[in-house]
């Protein structure tokens, strides 16, 4: 993927229906800066209050539960663990804060941090703002590989099965849309279309074959969104990737930027236009695969926040993703703690929080971009 030294106007924004067409040229690059200078100071703030939000809001998610523990205690626990110190609280409160409560919501920041970063990505190589994670046919992929082996009792793990059932939807999605002829927006759709059709197509037929008793409960769960066996392994490996991918992924803003122009204009600045949408592709494959491993098929996350921080910070890449991030973070942690306690003592599946809270943001957001243009 190579990148180039020529200053980039401001893209614009990726329609509805531009899914696969060239997106008209943005203002001149004297009108954009100027733009950019007047919303500078709200930028910022946007900035501030999302860093800020995120850390309180691990803090606040920690303490709420049957077991009610205040912030105080929480970050006294954490820091005396970090620095190997005895725990003020009790054994059992010690556990609930360490073990359980924390490496829950630690999990739920990385996934709906990689979501997000990950549905920004796939708009802005579609070109689409209806582009999501899941448009490759990653969540069925993940589908089949997870209820496989938690049916059919393959001797994997359910979470390295769905990660090795999504990198192999990933590579059925792009042979085949590399069989139409040259990868493209519109020809990566339809193809992951397809994948994801015929997935959950397999998906229901191993249901359908193999279930017995109540195993059904545990492959629903599943499906539908869970982070309840979320621990420190949890932590670590989904950080670990969202950190390694998503740091990169920002380094390569200017070149999603170029691709918000089309692949001529791509192209003409000196990118290698097939070259960087495979690299990328894959790099949201591994980010989509690893979310949809640790928590199950979750939806509305990469397809509102993006859109929404292009609404607050504008176009620039630079800025949507460090933002997607954060936020993806923050709204994943307070809809998984809406999940396990609103309904206490019954857990609802946290896909049905993001649906539920997910649909009207995303309709207030489509609202938006249509009072804009």
């Amino acid at each position: 993927m190579t990148s180039t030294r020529i200053r980039l106007p401001v893209p614009s924004a990726p329609s509805v229906a531009e899914g696969a067409g060239e997106n008209p040229m943005p203002a001149t690059p004297r009108a954009s800066r100027r733009s950019s200078r007047l919303r500078g100071g709200p930028r910022a703030a946007v900035y501030v209050a999302a860093a800020t939000t995120l850390p309180a809001s691990v803090l606040l998610a920690v303490g709420i539960g049957s077991a009610g523990i205040g912030i105080i205690d929480v970050w006294q626990t954490v820091v005396a663990h970090l620095a190997g110190m005895p725990s003020p609280l009790s054994p059992l409160r010690d556990g609930i804060v360490w073990d359980i409560r924390l490496t829950r919501v630690l999990t739920a920041a990385a996934v709906g941090a990689a979501l997000a970063v990950s549905g920004a990505v796939m708009q802005a190589l579609t070109r689409n703002v209806l582009a999501d994670p899941y448009l490759l046919g990653l969540s069925s992929g993940a589908s089949v590989g997870a209820v496989a082996a938690l049916m059919l009792g393959v001797a994997i793990m359910p979470t390295v099965a769905a990660f090795l059932g999504a990198l192999a939807a990933l590579t059925l999605t792009l042979l085949l849309a590399r069989s139409l002829g040259p990868i493209s927006p519109s020809r990566t759709i339809l193809a992951g279309i397809t994948v994801s059709a015929f997935g959950v197509a397999v998906t229901s037929f191993l249901i359908f074959w193999n279930v017995q008793g109540d195993s059904y409960r545990e492959v629903l769960n599943w499906l539908m969104g869970s982070l309840a066996g979320s621990g420190w392994a949890t932590v670590a490996v989904s950080w670990a990737v969202t950190a390694v991918i998503g740091i990169p992924l920002v380094l390569g803003a200017r070149v999603l930027d170029a691709f918000a122009f089309g692949d001529t204009a791509a192209a003409s600045l000196g990118i290698h236009v097939t070259r960087a949408r495979w690299i990328f592709l894959a790099v949201v494959a591994l980010l989509t695969g690893m979310a949809v491993a640790v928590s199950g098929a979750i939806g509305f996350i990469g397809l509102v926040l993006p859109n929404a921080a292009r609404l607050l910070v504008g176009f620039r890449h630079r800025l949507i993703l460090p933002l997607c991030a954060l936020a993806g973070a923050t709204f994943m942690i307070w809809v998984d703690t809406g999940a396990r306690t609103l309904f206490a003592p019954r857990e609802l599946p946290v896909g049905i929080m993001t649906a539920l809270v997910g649909a009207p943001i995303f309709a207030l957001v489509l609202w938006r971009h249509r009072s804009r243009s």
